[in-house]
């Protein structure tokens, strides 16, 4: 019995020895690992701010940890006091041979080969609406008789009586079309006329001679109003491209020109304004924007109506000599037609190398002209 209590004894003894060496182990342990995890460790001061001593500690350990061949960022993180408004600041930079690269963030500038076409569109747009709005007020202005416009009188002159001159030749062609036709319609009757004759003079043997007199006059006239209406088509064709395309296109540089006038006047007035205002800091570059835009608009105008000028003398040279051959044409073609004289107006039509369609028979290929 006695042996058992001194066990007893000597079991409770050696517990707390043994609780001693255990909490002796854990304080070694803790202190071996206290180096490591300073970096969750925060001092604070007697003033009470944070200790920051231990920040650099962990910096120095954190870099000696990582490996420098791995290509990593490089991380330094700085914390403030709790009693100050920012926050903590993370720089970043390229870890390359040991040296620290720091990108710096600011506006980006991009190159002139790299362009957004996106933003090119909406430039463009914001030019066209600026300008349509610019030659819009132009164009009110003029009619309501509060601005003033640039005249050339002598090309303005031209310009009238060419316009006049198109409307005149127009209704000569739609004349010319309008005879044209009814010729058409006349030489298919008169050759049907004298398919009529001609079968009646075959059946009415009493009237064979007046059948046939008329069967063969009926074909006479319906070849020479054919002959008639190649002249008469031919110069058709010949004012017809006068008129809708020699002409037209002048017209169309003439509303170039009329256009340019127009953009021209708007900027003038622009610039007109401008230099009767204050001149200051601010209207200063607006004033030089506006004179170059100006100038630019100016030259394109005296470039415009150089093209006119130039273009209207040689429609005037152009129009003369093909009318007088057309006009030439008309009459001897006309004139011989009505006197009867065939020879004469079939000369006409080898003069102006007119040649006549046969009714029926297609044209020659290219190798039988050849």
């Amino acid at each position: 019995m006695s042996d058992c209590s001194n066990d007893i004894t000597a079991l409770g003894a050696s517990k707390p020895a043994t609780e001693e060496v255990k909490s002796n182990s854990e304080e070694s342990t803790m202190a071996q690992e206290s180096p490591k995890n300073s970096a969750a460790e925060i001092s604070v001061t007697s003033n009470g701010e944070v200790d920051d001593s231990h920040e650099h500690g962990f910096n120095r350990d954190l870099k000696r940890s990582l490996p420098a061949g791995l290509g990593l960022s490089e991380t330094q993180i700085t914390s403030h006091g709790f009693d100050s408004t920012k926050e903590g600041v993370t720089e970043a930079g390229a870890f390359q041979g040991g040296q620290k690269t720091q990108t710096k963030s600011g506006p980006v500038i991009l190159a002139d080969e790299i362009k957004n076409p996106a933003m090119e569109k909406l430039e463009l747009v914001r030019k066209w609406s600026l300008n349509t709005y610019k030659c819009t007020r132009q164009i009110i202005s003029e009619k309501l008789g509060r601005g003033s416009r640039t005249v050339d009188l002598e090309l303005e002159a031209q310009i009238d009586i060419l316009r006049d001159n198109k409307k005149k030749y127009e209704n000569i062609l739609r004349l010319a079309q309008t005879l044209s036709t009814q010729l058409f319609q006349m030489v298919h009757t008169q050759r049907q006329l004298g398919d009529a004759f001609a079968d009646l003079s075959l059946k009415s043997l009493e009237l064979h001679e007046e059948f046939g007199y008329n069967a063969d006059t009926q074909k006479l006239l319906a070849k020479n109003g054919e002959t008639l209406l190649g002249a008469i088509n031919f110069f058709i064709a010949s004012v017809n491209t006068l008129v809708n395309k020699t002409i037209e296109d002048t017209l169309m540089t003439v509303k170039q020109y009329e256009s340019a006038r127009i953009e021209y006047d708007a900027y003038r007035t622009d610039l007109e304004e401008l230099n009767l205002g204050p001149r200051d800091a601010n209207t200063l570059p607006k004033i030089e924007q506006s004179q170059h835009l100006f100038q630019a608009h100016k030259e394109k105008y005296d470039k415009m109506r150089n093209d006119v000028s130039i273009k209207l003398k040689f429609l005037e040279e152009n129009k003369v000599k093909v009318l007088h051959n057309q006009l030439v044409l008309f009459h001897n073609a006309i004139a011989a037609y009505f006197a009867g004289n065939q020879k004469q107006l079939e000369q006409t039509l080898k003069q102006f190398h007119i040649k006549l369609k046969t009714p029926g028979v297609d044209a020659p290929s290219w190798l039988e002209e050849q």
